[in-house]
């Protein structure tokens, strides 16, 4: 029995069988998720082949020490944007020996939105060292804590697969 949905369970599989093929490796950078994109991976047995490590950055100081977030970044776009989520990505692929990596950054609620930035939103990059930079707006809705992190991990792992341009 997996801790994941099947659906989750299914892409991870695919993603750990497919990369291992291809030798390549990834790291994730999650806040919002806390690490389940890391860990739907890491379900997959083979998966020491493929997961080369994941940053969990859930605190302002977390993204810049260990991904190197910049603070004018921060402050200027705060740690739920774009901007943030790129450099994420970019920090976990130049801090690991990964050829791809992913970052989400978001908020899963119930509370921390607001009007501007509604519970529901997540920020996912994914990078990979052939240069490729990909980004996605994800507005979820209050679709409840759970439903938004499991969110998040779906369209994380099929980034995952896009930005090792492996369809």
């Amino acid at each position: 029995m997996s801790l994941f949905p099947g659906d989750i369970e299914e892409r991870a599989q695919d993603i750990i069988r497919t990369f291992a093929e291809k030798g390549l490796m990834v790291a994730t950078a999650e806040s919002c998720t806390g690490g389940l994109i890391a860990g739907a991976l890491t379900e997959i047995s083979g998966s020491s082949a493929v997961v080369d490590r994941g940053f969990v950055t859930y605190t302002n100081i977390a993204k810049m020490e260990m991904l190197g977030v910049g603070q004018t970044v921060l402050r200027a776009f705060g740690a739920v944007s774009r901007e943030t989520a790129l450099q994420m990505a970019h920090g976990a692929l130049f801090r690991s020996k990964a050829a791809v990596s992913v970052a989400v950054t978001g908020i899963a609620g119930p509370g921390g939105g607001s009007t501007e930035k509604p519970v529901g939103l997540v920020h996912i990059s994914a990078q990979s060292r052939t240069g490729l930079i990909l980004h996605r707006e994800m507005r979820y809705g209050d679709i409840g804590r759970t439903g938004i992190r499991l969110a998040t991990v779906r369209t994380a792992l099929e980034m995952l697969v896009e930005a090792a341009d492996l369809k």
